[in-house]
């Protein structure tokens, strides 16, 4: 099953690092973090993956030729500067064989188990299962009772709702029911389509998650990376 990456996006909110390089190409440690999205996969055997690229990809590219990795394969697809997820998904469909792959962003890192993940895709038979996530809590809550405060909450990430982790498993017939164009927004216009005919399942994945946005979420990946790196474990 290959393993598509989508990577080409200008990652705006992080323009610090994204002026010079494309964000799955920003640092954690000591290499960048695409580099440790495939570690999550190759840790459960898949080695086949297609980096949907676009902003900068001259830069992707040359970072997998010249490392020249020996223990999983790398294809580094340039889908347009201005390309929509959407549109960048379907330029990689002439690659994919009518067959079930595998797709997550270039900038979320995860202590999923991805047997897990197909197991449980396998289970439930729909066209795709989603991971899905709860953000890591920014800010304590406040609970009052009219204008009055009556007690504050300390940071906790189950008060915050379940959102897109990202780490997908997709039927190819993802490709037959919809139409695609560059502008087409594979979250918008597939996802809530996908939803709306019963075809889109959760996998609630309640360990860790991070995904990097911002300089704020460099810092703490990078930190976390000093002291245990949890998705490694």
């Amino acid at each position: 099953m290959k393993v598509i990456i989508l990577a080409g996006g200008k990652g705006t909110r992080l323009t610090e690092e994204t002026i010079v390089k494309p964000k799955p190409m920003v640092m954690v440690g000591d290499k960048p973090i695409i580099s440790h999205i495939i570690e999550i996969y190759t840790k459960y055997g898949f080695n086949d993956f297609l980096i949907a690229a676009g902003y900068k990809y001259k830069i992707i590219l040359k970072y997998f030729k010249k490392k020249n990795f020996k223990n999983f394969k790398v294809q580094v697809i340039n889908t347009g500067k201005e390309t929509q997820t959407g549109g960048r998904l379907f330029k990689l469909k002439k690659y994919l064989k009518h067959q079930r792959f595998m797709l997550t962003y270039g900038d979320g890192l995860s202590d999923i188990n991805i047997k897990k993940l197909i197991n449980y895709h396998n289970k439930k038979r729909k066209m795709i299962t989603m991971t899905v996530v709860r953000p890591p809590a920014r800010w304590g809550y406040v609970k009052t009772l009219g204008d009055k405060i009556k007690s504050f909450e300390e940071k906790n990430a189950t008060n915050e709702g379940w959102i897109n982790g990202g780490f997908m498993v997709i039927e190819p017939e993802i490709f037959e029911k919809f139409n695609y164009k560059n502008t087409t927004i594979f979250e918008k216009d597939i996802l809530t389509k996908v939803a709306k005919k019963k075809e889109l399942i959760a996998f609630k994945h309640k360990s860790f998650w991070q995904c990097m946005d911002t300089l704020r979420d460099k810092i703490t990946l990078n930190d976390l990376y000093r002291k245990d790196a949890p998705w490694k474990k």
